[in-house]
């Protein structure tokens, strides 16, 4: 196990279920050869406590946002909030976790207030966005479209792929990156196994978005980082590779996207 290097591209760790044991979390997907992570924020409120863990735990790096789910939270000075986490502390990555879901709330307008400042922000700074987006495929890729036309698209994931084959063509064509989580390993899913055997070699992530989605032999049970190491394993089966490439790939692709290393 020694020679796999993994990147869990998109977790949650400062819930409630994690405060009891994190440190053992934490050992667990050292254990893994989990090397880094991008804890994904929801709200702007989270941010102190991902700082705080960031620099507890070097493996942690993080991004600054509001998910779609928490749009009426966005605020006249949000933006310019974000905009000074990001100046202050390196560790932050990425600006997300940002987007659409349609599935749970219906308030396009409010969402799509609080995603195109967002974007703008994340194409100002130079940093990629980590994008949510559920049962809104079309009005995120018209979205984006209009941003590409206009040259200010910033590049991006879209965590926790659920979408079509198609879907995901149009978001390859716009420079995006897919990143596939524990439900990639459900049974039945055979859309999103599509996906994942098609996607090419340099533009895939995975993630755990723990502590939700645990992949399979885990499900039912709180998610947590090294269960990144079973995606990487039926990634690999789907794609007829070996688990080190599948390591290899997804770790290379993290770095272009997140830029680690320009922090060293």
């Amino acid at each position: 196990m020694s020679d796999i290097q993994l990147i869990d591209s998109h977790c949650h760790l400062i819930f409630e279920n994690f405060e009891k044991d994190l440190e053992d979390v934490v050992l667990r997907l050292r254990s893994k050869g989990v090397k880094k992570l991008i804890h994904a924020c929801c709200e702007l409120t989270e941010i102190p406590k991902l700082k705080k863990i960031s620099q507890e735990f070097h493996e942690i790096y993080y991004s600054v946002g509001l998910h779609p789910l928490e749009a009426e939270k966005w605020e006249p000075n949000s933006k310019s909030v974000l905009r000074k986490s990001v100046q202050e502390d390196k560790k932050v990555l990425a600006i997300g976790e940002l987007g659409l879901d349609f599935f749970k709330s219906q308030n396009e307008t409010q969402q799509i207030d609080a995603l195109i400042p967002q974007m703008e922000l994340a194409y100002e700074l130079e940093l990629p966005v980590i994008i949510h987006c559920r049962d809104a495929a079309n009005k995120m890729i018209e979205i984006c479209n209009n941003l590409s036309k206009s040259g200010k698209c910033p590049k991006g994931v879209l965590h926790c792929w659920t979408g079509t084959r198609k879907e995901m063509k149009q978001f390859l064509d716009l420079g995006f990156y897919i990143s596939f989580s524990g439900i990639v390993t459900f049974p039945k899913v055979y859309e999103i196994h599509e996906c994942a055997k098609i996607v090419p070699n340099d533009r895939y992530l995975i993630e755990t978005d723990s502590p939700f989605l645990a992949p399979v032999p885990h499900r039912g049970k709180r998610n947590e980082p090294a269960f990144v190491e079973n995606v990487a394993n039926f990634m690999a089966i789907l794609r007829s590779t070996e688990l080190i490439t599948i390591a290899q790939e997804s770790f290379k692709n993290a770095e272009d996207l997140f830029k680690f290393d320009l922090l060293s």
